[in-house]
């Protein structure tokens, strides 16, 4: 019995084994590497100095433009990313013929095939002045300006975003069972009331996982804000480009990226803890 046992737990760690040795070389020492520097100093030269001083973390409002630009735009960008995601995916998972749910999914996947780098470009191109401001000239709106804005930087992000919010959505709906709907509707509730008390309610849990998914990923976000911003819309992630690749402050920049490990948690726990409340499940799979 107890050879059984050892045999057994060897072979899990057999199993283990590589997995773990993965996120150890490439997820645990990188971020302990990291907290090494966050409370290092600056080299003369540049780069990292060893010290134990808690001062970068105690500069950190000398970026507070990034973290407010980051923290305003990253929840507004997940918002509007679900406000348009919820409706295609209850129409995909609920309303669409089924033999053509397949093509409509495949036609939301597509952008994921051309690089975020060409797409935002493309943006570029729609926002400047020879885009839409050209053709608002044209009919007497003079002087619009859709470049180098907050509001580019949002469309951008929804533009960019928008597939990672549909598909946990219509994975939550298309396992919806249709006849909670039917016998909601027989005991003589509203659409509306059916809508929010068993569909939106059921479907939290995906709506939960796009919000987290997106919002942190909005929280490192570089190039959209680099393209779309032209070095007027700064986030967190164009901070840490500058602070490591140009002005060499490596402590400074590990800070600030701890920082902002530590607000991706809490957001997770924050969107786990709502998610599990409001859909009285008990327990929620955010990743």
């Amino acid at each position: 019995m107890r050879s059984n046992v050892l045999r057994h737990n060897l072979l899990t760690a057999l199993l283990l084994g590589p997995a773990t040795a993965w996120l150890v070389v490439f997820l645990v020492l990188p971020f302990v590497a990291i907290g090494v520097f966050s409370v290092g100093e600056r080299a003369p030269e540049g780069g990292y100095q060893a010290a134990f001083t808690l001062a970068q973390y105690a500069n950190l409002p000398a970026r507070a433009t990034a973290f407010w630009n980051t923290m305003v735009l990253a929840p507004a960008g997940a918002l509007a990313c679900l406000f348009v995601a919820y409706p295609v995916a209850y129409y995909l998972a609920l309303r669409a013929p089924e033999r053509w749910r397949l093509i409509l999914l495949a036609l939301v996947v597509i952008p994921f095939w051309t690089s975020l780098l060409m797409r935002t470009y493309a943006w570029m191109y729609v926002l400047g002045g020879r885009g839409i401001p050209a053709l608002l000239a044209t009919i007497g709106f003079e002087d619009v300006r859709l470049i180098n804005t907050p509001g580019a930087v949002l469309l951008g992000i929804v533009y960019g975003y928008l597939p990672l919010m549909i598909l946990p959505i219509y994975v939550s709906l298309e396992r919806l069972d249709r006849r909670l709907l039917e016998a909601s509707a027989d005991l003589g509730a509203t659409p509306i009331s059916t809508f929010l008390g068993v569909t939106l309610r059921l479907s939290l849990p995906g709506v939960m996982t796009g919000f987290s998914l997106v919002m942190i990923l909005l929280l490192g976000e570089y190039l959209i804000p680099t393209l779309l911003g032209g070095g007027k819309v700064f986030f967190i992630g164009n901070a840490l480009v500058d602070l490591f690749l140009q002005s060499r402050n490596w402590p400074f920049g590990s800070a600030i990226a701890i920082t902002l490990v530590l607000v991706s948690v809490v957001v997770l726990i924050v969107a786990n803890r709502i998610s599990t409340r409001l859909s009285g499940a008990r327990r929620v799979d955010l990743i």
